[in-house]
């Protein structure tokens, strides 16, 4: 019988309300509520929430991460994860909040939107005491990376309990000839940081048309942050639809071993 390469589990959905945040600073009304559309997709199923507070707060604040962490409370066994550059201000929320999980990603301070992972061995230095800091507060560490198997083991070297898969690639190349390739790209990425005792997060323009496949594909995917493309859907949908959605796509990429 033919077996899959890698054990079953469920991909766990992260809800990255970064683009929540952003229409609401375009007034003053408060509105739409980033605490608000954290508990709406948690009670959809959604296992975590993302932000990334950036230092110039062009969307989420100071003051939401806070907020995020009180309702985090009220909802045990779900994760909490804080993106951002710990050369910036992420730091000082993952000292004062702990949250589950912090994903250091090296984004400059006016960067559009994420677009590269960590290289080793040129960050190992500067990230080490970080991540140790952070493992010494019982906060797991995940790296954003290219999908470069090469790095993987040297993410685990530095201390990283996971790496978060930087997918735009992937999902540019949805519906191309490329496609195929890109997935067999990550795929091998993720094996050598399953190989180097590390979890595989992913994230970056995942969608309901290319995550079904990703997840099937890609070996021990533990979870997929997912903000632009859900919140946008979440606009036409709704969030509870929205959540559910997603989460049916994830289920739609499960392989489940079958009994011989």
């Amino acid at each position: 019988m033919n077996m899959p390469s890698h054990p079953p589990h469920r991909t766990a959905l992260s809800v990255n309300l970064n683009k929540v945040a952003l229409v609401r600073n375009t007034r003053h009304l408060g509105i739409p509520s980033v605490t608000r559309a954290a508990e709406l997709c948690l009670q959809a199923g959604a296992q975590g929430i993302t932000v990334h507070p950036r230092p110039d707060e062009r969307h989420i604040r100071s003051q939401d991460v806070f907020a995020l962490a009180t309702l985090m409370k009220a909802w045990p066994g779900r994760e909490y994860n804080i993106e951002g550059n710990p050369s910036q201000n992420l730091m000082d929320f993952i000292r004062q909040v702990r949250p589950h999980q912090a994903t250091f990603v090296p984004d400059s301070e006016d960067q559009f939107t994420s677009d590269h992972g960590w290289s080793f061995p040129q960050d190992a230095e500067r990230l080490a005491p970080l991540i140790a800091e952070c493992r010494s507060l019982g906060v797991r560490v995940s790296l954003f990376m290219d999908p470069v198997p090469e790095q993987m083991a040297a993410a685990r070297a530095v201390g990283a309990d996971r790496v978060e898969l930087y997918t735009e690639p992937y999902a540019a190349a949805w519906g191309t000839p490329q496609q195929s390739i890109e997935l067999k790209r990550y795929a091998a990425a993720a094996q050598a940081a399953l190989d180097a005792g590390l979890g595989v997060n992913a994230g970056h323009d995942l969608n309901r048309d290319n995550l079904a496949a990703f997840v099937r594909e890609v070996p021990g995917v533990l979870e997929v942050s997912i903000g632009h493309a859900l919140i946008a859907d979440a606009l036409e949908l709704g969030y509870g639809a929205t959540v559910q959605a997603y989460l049916g796509c994830i289920e739609a990429g499960f392989v489940p071993i079958k009994n011989s």
